[in-house]
This record gives structure tokens, sequence and C-alpha cells, in this order.
């Protein structure tokens, strides 16, 4: 698959996503936006106005800066906490229809000018802020239909509206976060080299690693007959656990093999902020 292909993939998971998330925001009723989540200390609508804020920015829209308390609230914790809670400060006050609608206006922007331009270079920086941080455009727009989409799930969660486990988003996301289980089983938990581990999520490709000499989880072309521990779950229990939400419902996660190490890797599966 050619980068162009590729890249314009991720696009139409991230396009497909924004229309689910904004679907859900414009069916909230207003007791909802003030609803915890499993974000420490970000409610429905501080979720909206994040999302709204880094839409903003990938649109061309300004950087937006703002005083978010000194010392800042408990949640947020280093440089990264204190830029997503920009846009969660900057639009406190306004309301909840009008970050809907800023949303659905900057990825119109956005999505019409990914259509007429296309990208084709993967490596090429991402623009903006991103880049600077390092990122390319590869990373950019892989990462934007995973934010949003597990952006949706946070509300849904906190609102009980259960739901978008079957979309390409959701695909996109679980397929992206299991190819951390390497880095999980040999960095994270760090077991003997020669260890093996399965990760099966249902409704995604299987993974396998072996521990190799450097401590590394090195992915294996197939799963082995007897690795040294399987994990087995649904799609929704590897993405709360992976996204470092919350724990998964008793008895969703299934350990064959070396039950320690599976508690310990199912402990640790948690690689995004």
């Amino acid at each position: 698959m050619s980068d162009a292909e590729r890249l314009a993939r991720y696009v139409d998971a991230w396009w497909q996503a924004v229309g689910d998330f904004t679907a859900l925001l414009d069916s909230l009723r207003d007791d909802a936006w003030d609803k915890p989540t499993d974000l420490p200390g970000w409610d429905v609508k501080a979720i909206a106005a994040h999302t709204a804020h880094l839409e903003s920015l990938l649109a061309g829209g300004p950087e937006e800066t703002a005083d978010i308390g000194d010392p800042p609230p408990a949640h947020v914790t280093g440089p990264m906490g204190q830029f997503t809670e920009i846009g969660v400060v900057t639009r406190r006050d306004r309301d909840p229809a009008s970050i809907a609608a800023e949303i659905r206006e900057h990825t119109k922007t956005r999505y019409a000018a990914l259509q007429a331009d296309p990208p084709t270079d993967a490596a090429a920086p991402a623009p903006g802020l991103f880049g600077m941080i390092g990122w390319n455009l590869q990373t950019l727009l892989r990462n934007r239909p995973l934010d949003i989409w597990m952006h949706e799930q946070d509300i849904r969660r906190a609102l009980d509206l259960p739901g978008g486990m079957d979309t390409v988003p959701a695909k996109h996301t679980a397929d992206y976060l299991s190819e951390g289980f390497g880095y999980v089983v040999g960095k994270k938990v760090r077991p003997a080299p020669g260890t093996t581990a399965v990760l099966e999520v249902e409704g995604s490709p299987v993974v396998a690693v072996e521990v190799d000499e450097n401590g590394r989880g090195q992915r294996l072309p197939e799963p082995p007959a007897g690795p040294t521990v399987r994990l087995t779950m649904d799609r929704e229990s590897f993405i709360v656990l992976a996204g470092g939400r919350r724990d998964a419902a008793p008895g969703a996660v299934k350990i064959e093999g070396d039950q320690e190490l599976g508690a310990q890797v199912v402990a640790n599966l948690g690689t995004t902020p």
C-alpha cells in the first residue's frame, strides 16, 4: 500500500469518527454535559472542548493560551497535560451546543482541505505544533481517529450509552493500540528472555511477541502453539485497559498459561496518557 493510500484511509477513519462524535454530542441532554468521565478532572463538556481546541489548530485556527492555575489542577501533570487543558479553560463559559458546532465547522474545513490536496508523504512533518513535537503526517493522521473515537467512548461510558464498537474508527483504534503489546510485555513487565505472550482481541489481528536478550518484545510472524501466557478479551475491555481508562469488567479478560505474568501484563496494558 502506498503512503497516499494509507494516509487516505486514516483520513476516512477520522472523518467517520468525527461524524459519530458530533452526532453523539448533538443527542445529549442539557444535564449530560457536566457528567464526570474516566479522565480525571474532565466532564463531558471538557472532552468536547479539548476536541474543539485540537481540531481548531489543525484547521489553521490561532494558537490559544490560558491561565490554567498556579499550581495547576491535580489532574494536570506535565507539559502535555497543560497543553490539553487550554481548550477546556478557553471554552469553560461556552454553551455546549456552540462547542459541538465549532467541531463540525473546523473538521469540515480540514476535511475539505485534505480532499482538495490529499497527503502523499507519510514522513512529511505534521503542521504547526504537532510538527514541532516531532510528529510526521503518518503519526498525526493515524492518531486523530483514535483520539476522537476514544473520546466518543469516554462520553458513552460516562452516560451509560453503549455503542460504536463495530465501526471503522473502533477497529482502527483497537488494531493500533494492540501494536503496543510488545512494548508492554518487554519494557513495562520485563519478564525473562524467551518469554512468549499472545494477545487476542475480538475483531483484531492476533499479536504474538517474544522477549529477546535485550528485553524487547519482538513481534512473531505466527502465535506459538504454547505461549508462556495468552490473553483473550473483547474489544471494549481492551480499549479501557490499553487506553488507561479503567479496569475491565470482572471475568472479561481470560488468562491462559502463567497467571501471575498475565495479571502483570493486564495491569500494564495502558499505553496512552
